[in-house]
């Protein structure tokens, strides 16, 4: 067989490129530019597709068209490369064509290599979220109408939700319990976006809740960004209370501590700020239930007890005890109602 007779049956190469909506269009891997600017035919079933106007910048021709399996492998003959950039939805129908005509056996197929020419980057789907919430924003009619003050009740129960799943030890819980919080974030940066003229209020955005978190973090981990050092938690908290401090200038100690918060967390807290403070406050000495509790509550606080999740477990096993109760008077009674059933 002469050389164009070998050229002819070779069954050339097709390249199916993949790219990430997530990263900026143009920036590709060099395999990428490289497998495109040697293509004999670049292809794209997408006109508008983000990266075109990129690569024809780049001097790369490519055609809008969306071939067949068959007649993507006849492009192929004589041993020429196609590159097909993938749309958004990664070219279903081409590839479970192509894989059909290879397991026909009926045909020379050619050399198939998927090469993705952009990655997503830790936390890509992040921008996910904040496109999903955009358009929930402009388009539900229910979630178009929400303020800040309107949400504030469900950021305190997906908050406790939360807490619930860390303390029952279910992992999937607690997977979907952050994404839920996550999201109370995202709709408050999504309605603070819009800004309230009526009120002066500034606009802001998930990005300026995202840098000014990133900068609290970077400033109040000297240890971890600056020159200074911390070889125990204890060295880390005295870091984070310093700079704290000096950011926050407050006159008390109590300051900053929300009030709203339950009764055995914030009496935890305001003992912890007492003894970090090092400060000699002695607890009132009243009578009444209110007092005994605020008592426990620095008692646990100072043994490093959280009173509150210790409550909450304490308040378990009482409801274990009670359907335990419930079951054995069900058992009594030939499957009736418990005593005491509420209506």
């Amino acid at each position: 067989m002469n050389a164009t007779s070998s050229e002819e049956a070779a069954p050339g190469r097709i390249v199916l490129l993949t790219t990430s909506h997530r990263v900026a269009p143009g920036l590709l891997s060099w395999p990428a530019w490289q497998a495109l600017h040697a293509a004999d035919r670049v292809l794209c079933a997408d006109g508008a597709h983000p990266q075109l106007p990129y690569l024809r910048e780049a001097g790369v021709r490519v055609d809008e068209a969306a071939p067949t399996a068959e007649e993507l492998v006849d492009t192929c003959a004589g041993g020429r490369t196609v590159v097909v950039v993938a749309t958004g939805e990664g070219e279903p129908a081409l590839t479970d064509g192509l894989a059909r005509l290879a397991g026909s056996g009926r045909i020379q197929m050619p050399d198939l290599e998927l090469l993705p020419a952009s990655y997503d980057l830790p936390g890509a789907r992040l921008l996910d979220l904040v496109q999903v919430m955009d358009r929930i924003r402009a388009e539900c009619p229910w979630s178009s109408q929400q303020t800040h003050k309107g949400l504030a009740k469900y950021g305190i129960e997906e908050a406790y939700e939360l807490v619930e799943a860390i303390e029952e030890g279910d992992r999937d819980e607690l997977r979907e319990e952050l994404g839920d919080v996550l999201l109370q974030v995202v709709f408050h940066a999504r309605i603070a976006e819009e800004g309230r003229a009526e009120d002066g209020a500034a606009p802001f955005s998930i990005d300026d809740v995202a840098a000014g978190i990133v900068t609290k973090l970077i400033h109040r981990h000297p240890h971890v960004f600056g020159d200074e050092t911390a070889s125990t938690p204890e060295e880390v908290k005295e870091h984070w209370l310093r700079t704290k401090a000096i950011e926050k200038q407050r006159t008390s100690v109590t300051e900053g501590i929300p009030l709203g918060q339950p009764g055995l967390a914030l009496a935890s807290k305001l003992a912890s700020r007492v003894r970090t403070a090092g400060l000699d406050v002695p607890l009132p000495q009243v009578e009444g239930v209110g007092y005994e509790l605020l008592a426990l509550a620095v008692r646990a606080e100072a043994d490093g007890v959280d009173p509150e999740a210790a409550l909450r477990a304490a308040a378990r096993a009482y409801r274990d005890a009670i359907r335990q109760t419930e079951t054995e008077d069900r058992g009594r009674s030939g499957g009736g109602e418990p005593h005491g059933q509420v209506p």
